[in-house]
């Protein structure tokens, strides 16, 4: 399950665990070829991994904060820090090693 985070529950959601964050745009082609594969990764690493999504149009403070320019934009945080991010659509295959070599 991937759940959709605003300026209010954002903190709370990276706070503790690995978190993966979506920043995206309804508009934006890439994004939305990526959306059913960042649901299959939230399912495929239940339990280890939470994967949260921020609109960029919606959560623009939580976008600039991250210095997210280029969507989609994934961020990987561990208890509230950033460990790594990366940017544009890619395969299941690679998004998913590039999430597990930090699980």
């Amino acid at each position: 399950m991937v759940a959709e985070l605003t300026n209010g529950s954002f903190n709370e959601f990276i706070k503790e665990g690995t978190v993966l964050i979506d920043f995206y745009a309804d508009w934006c082609m890439p994004c939305v070829m990526m959306g059913p594969i960042v649901e299959e990764v939230a399912e495929k690493f239940n339990g280890k991994l939470k994967v949260g999504k921020v609109n960029v149009e919606d959560g623009h403070e939580i976008s600039q904060k991250f210095g997210v320019s280029s969507i989609p934009n994934f961020v990987l945080f561990k208890d509230g820090k950033v460990i790594t991010n990366f940017v544009g659509a890619m395969s299941e295959e690679e998004f998913s090693e590039k999430i597990q070599k930090f699980l």
